[in-house]
């Protein structure tokens, strides 16, 4: 779904989303944008929560606890942590 909406720049040059789009990015307040400018073409990208995001994001990887441990002694022998 697209969406085209004409905003007006106000005090300190704040930009105020209209609060249709706003919903559709699933934005709320406080949280983090990113602003990339392309020539005279203003891009709005929504960070992700990184906390939200390995909460409840897609999973793309496993690993198991042993691995984990195997990591962390190497690790810290490199840097000649008794382990």
């Amino acid at each position: 779904m697209d969406f085209v909406v004409e905003v007006r720049v106000g005090e300190g040059y704040s930009l105020r989303l209209p609060e249709n789009i706003a919903k559709a990015l699933g934005i709320k307040e406080g949280d983090r944008l990113i602003l990339r400018l392309s020539g005279r073409v203003i891009t709005i990208e929504a960070v992700e929560d990184p906390v939200e995001l390995a909460l409840h994001g897609e999973k793309f990887a496993k690993i198991e606890s042993d691995e984990v441990e195997e990591v962390s002694i190497e690790e810290q022998r490199k840097y000649g942590i008794p382990t």
